[in-house]
């Protein structure tokens, strides 16, 4: 059994376009007033079958169409890359296929081509339940419109998740366990719920530099926020399997496990990355950021990959630590001492079980509610010495 295998294999497909660029979005995503979604198609069926080359044989257990806006793409352009992806590997009998979608991209004869081409999953990015808070966060969707789009997707998939961002300008304790019960009792199997970030680069970012984004939750308000929504979604039977993710058993995102469990996945699409195992050496993939840029070495090249990066087994192994403390699961001792070829330091596992960050059972080791919320420093305690 190659080590991939522990977390299974998915294909994520990123379309880079929206209809406007939020101002906290640090993702790759552009605003076209036209896309040439033909050209687009032959780019994708063109880097799958490559893909599929590099990998024959394999089961493919998810698909992941991210963005972006993905519900921006015509069903006939999602129809062809799924009959495309079915024909070019076996597939899993519970294959997941979720394709991301907006509000304002949501009508019923759309999802339900989605779902006739094969779309059993959508995750929405509704992302407030406030319209005075959707104006501020740059979304072009009411919550009347939101609840509405909702209803439209539940109506044509078992599952539905969608997301919220939380620590908003101005938001109290109360105002965020209201709205949170408010999408509990909307919600039926999967939350994703993402305290709100300031990155550089971003609309927000250039606000705050400046002094202009005033209203933040401090750090302390957002931990009580973050241990509230522990707390409501558990005893709504949606406890946090992964630091941002909630859902009833059975329901978490299989594909975003593979992530978290370290799998395998191909990346396809402008600033995609991938993890590929092959003859035994695990590869890091990535392609160009800027679409145009992506679609014309496909084109003239074909391939949309840029140089890719061999990963040493000790990188391997901090990979590994780094998505698997996110998950409640947590990571097998094992698995990355067979990795790396020595254990984590036994002196920082004694000293941050200590200090009540992390939990070491038998061979799972995993962070505790506390631990969670300062990941980061409980990584580099882990990874400070050397192995």
């Amino acid at each position: 059994m190659e080590d991939w295998q522990h977390g299974g294999f998915g294909l994520y497909l990123h379309w880079p376009f929206c209809a406007a660029k939020c101002p906290y979005c640090d993702f790759n995503s552009h605003v076209r007033a036209r896309v040439d979604q033909a050209a687009w198609e032959n780019a994708f069926l063109s880097e799958i079958g490559r893909a599929g080359i590099e990998t024959e044989g394999r089961r493919l257990d998810t698909v992941f169409f991210g963005g972006g806006t993905p519900s921006l793409m015509e069903p006939d352009l999602v129809a062809s890359i799924i009959d495309r992806i079915r024909r070019t590997w076996p597939t899993s009998n519970s294959l997941e296929i979720t394709l991301e979608a907006n509000p304002t991209s949501v009508e019923a004869g759309r999802f339900r081509a989605y779902r006739d081409a094969g779309v059993n999953r959508v995750s929405m990015g509704i992302q407030a339940l406030n319209d005075a808070d959707l104006k501020a966060l740059g979304r072009l969707h009411s919550v009347k419109e939101a609840q509405s789009a909702f209803e439209v997707a539940q109506a044509h998939f078992e599952r539905v998740s969608f997301d919220l961002i939380y620590a908003r300008q101005g938001q109290t304790l109360e105002a965020w366990i209201a709205e949170l019960r408010a999408a509990l009792s909307m919600a039926i199997d999967h939350l994703s719920l993402y305290q709100l970030t300031v990155e550089p680069g971003t609309a927000f970012g250039d606000r705050a530099a400046r002094g202009m984004l005033r209203g933040l939750p401090d750090g302390d308000l957002g931990a009580d926020m973050f241990e509230a929504t522990q707390d409501l979604c558990s005893d709504a039977g949606m406890p946090a399997y992964e630091v941002s993710n909630h859902a009833a058993e059975g329901c978490e995102s299989r594909h975003n496990l593979i992530y978290w469990r370290y799998g395998d996945y191909v990346g396809i699409g402008p600033g995609a990355h991938g993890r590929l195992t092959l003859s035994g050496q695990k590869w890091a993939t990535s392609t160009p950021l800027h679409p145009e840029a992506w679609l014309a070495q496909v084109q003239d090249s074909g391939h949309g990959e840029t140089p890719r990066q061999l990963l040493t087994p000790n990188e391997i192994s901090e990979e590994l630590l780094l998505m698997g403390l996110r998950l409640s699961e947590g990571v097998s001792l094992n698995r990355i001492t067979a990795i790396a070829g020595a254990p984590l330091p036994e002196r920082k596992l004694s000293e941050l079980q200590e200090a009540q960050l992390i939990r070491v059972d038998g061979d799972r080791l995993r962070t505790t509610l506390q631990g969670r919320m300062v990941l980061n420093a409980i990584l580099r305690e882990l990874l400070s010495e050397d192995r």
